[in-house]
């Protein structure tokens, strides 16, 4: 093999050759990318080890039955923050409702890693105030550091960069939600610097997460601003929060007040009323969405996964689901092939401009807009409205994003076990409607804001990428 030669005009990550000597367990190409061959060169140059030999991973599992009354603390793979690491919220779940992965039981300084996607770096260090939580069992828990010289936030920050990550990649496997072993996150090669380098490393890193903190309140301050701006160009106040108390929970109403099908008590609480009063006396003329649609449906789900999908991108069609509406990201959506989602039904396939509203699950009322010019799909939990020249797509986006519009729709959907909203009550959705030089200028404003909003993100983004690149130069140099 050695007499064969590859051209230098071939990229070098899809066209190699392999000496025997040079396989491991795997024999998947992907495996063997040059890119991935040349990170790991990186790290060898230095002193290292495998994960494997320094760490040992928690086994303790929870029975679903003990220790909790009522609920218990949930750890769910979503609520990772992928750029800091922080666990952005711990749900309280129903112990009769716990999924069947809720099972693993974290502990004070445990670091957790998500194995689904683990490239993306979901990873956590489990702080004071969340010891004893559930985690999903989608992640891996290194409880003990067997080696002496591993300080432990130097491990978690470690684990986080790009010659950690790229190896997670490399070691998956798997189509549209490639997955890690814990067998092969033990073969994971770690840099094992002196000490002072480790704590040299996490001082550049929490220096560039404090700046990260600053700059989300400063976003978080200008996004917040955005409800008062629209409220007030509108003239509409938001309803006042009742009392939690008996009186307020207890209410008549008479048949005449009844709304076409909907009976349950939900929908005719005394705040929707009052809301219904403080639409009308807004600045503009009230309408509904079926007014000002001209098409409002709901998506499709191919039958068959194996068959219907895709992992080649650019043959594909993208497939959106429920929870990436509000920030449709093609590189992380999963592919149809063409010629199913062109005999899916034409009403879901999607036209720039379109209006999307989650009306199923979890995600329920997150809005977005279809701001791409290229074909696209939509589950059946998505409502698409497709609407008229009276009423611009971003001001409709912008409206029901807001806390009016989320109130709106909180009202609209029905609290069953899987809350939802239908097609129905999608288009009796109310909405003002400003003259069209209004709405622009309304969404125009709202973007500015948001785009500032972006920028300090951005910072904090260009700001980890320069801590990395920092990290690594301390590493290799």
């Amino acid at each position: 093999m050695s007499n064969y030669t590859i051209s230098q005009a071939l990229n070098k990550n899809r066209v190699f050759i392999l000496q025997k000597s040079e396989l491991e367990k795997r024999f998947d190409p992907q495996f063997y990318k040059q890119e991935y061959k040349d990170n790991l060169e990186k790290i060898k140059r230095i002193n290292h080890k495998r994960l494997g030999e320094v760490v040992k991973f928690s086994t303790e599992t929870w029975n679903q039955k003990d220790f909790f009354e009522d609920t218990f603390p949930y750890i769910e793979i979503s609520e990772i923050d992928t750029v800091s690491g922080e666990i952005q919220n711990i749900v309280q779940v129903e112990k009769e409702k716990a999924a069947s992965r809720a099972k693993m039981i974290v502990r004070e300084s445990d670091i957790i890693i998500s194995t689904t996607r683990p490239n993306r770096g979901a990873i956590s260090l489990i702080r004071k105030e969340q010891d004893f939580s559930i985690a999903s069992t989608g992640f891996s828990v290194i409880r003990n550091i067997t080696n002496p010289e591993i300080d432990r936030e130097y491990l978690f920050t470690i684990l986080r960069q790009q010659i950690i990550l790229k190896q997670f990649e490399q070691r998956s496997s798997g189509g549209n939600y490639p997955a890690i072993t814990q067998e092969e996150l033990c073969s994971v090669t770690i840099p094992l610097p002196e000490k002072e380098t480790q704590k040299k490393i996490v001082k550049v890193f929490n220096g560039c997460f404090n700046q990260k903190r600053k700059n989300e309140a400063e976003a978080e301050k200008l996004l917040s601003s955005i409800d008062d701006y629209l409220l007030n160009e509108l003239g509409i106040k938001l309803p006042e929060p009742p009392e939690n108390t008996l009186k307020s929970r207890l209410f008549n109403v008479s048949l005449n007040e009844l709304s076409g099908s909907r009976f349950d008590p939900h929908f005719h609480q005394e705040k929707f009323k009052q809301l219904d009063k403080n639409l009308l006396k807004g600045k503009f003329p009230l309408s509904n969405l079926k007014k000002q649609a001209v098409l409002i449906t709901s998506g499709a789900t191919p039958l068959s996964k194996g068959d219907a999908y895709t992992e080649v991108k650019n043959l594909g069609v993208p497939f959106i689901r429920s929870g990436e509406i509000g920030n449709i990201d093609f590189d992380e959506c999963i592919y149809i092939k063409p010629e199913i989602h062109s005999s899916m039904l034409k009403s879901s396939q999607l036209k720039k401009g379109d209006l999307l509203i989650a009306i199923v699950g979890a995600t329920i009322g997150e809005v977005g807009i279809y701001d791409h010019d290229r074909e696209g799909n939509i589950n059946q939990a998505i409502a698409l409205v497709r609407l008229n020249n009276e009423l611009l797509p971003v001001f409709a986006k912008d409206f029901f994003k807001s806390s009016i519009g989320s109130f709106i729709l909180d009202r609209a959907k029905r609290p069953v076990a899987r809350a939802n909203i239908n097609l129905d009550e999608i288009g009796i959705l109310p909405i003002p409607v400003p003259p069209l030089v209004k709405q622009k200028e309304i969404a125009e404003q709202i973007t500015g804001i948001r785009q500032q909003a972006h920028k300090l993100k951005d910072q904090t983004k260009e700001l980890l990428k320069k801590a990395s690149e920092e990290i690594e130069e301390i590493l290799l140099s």
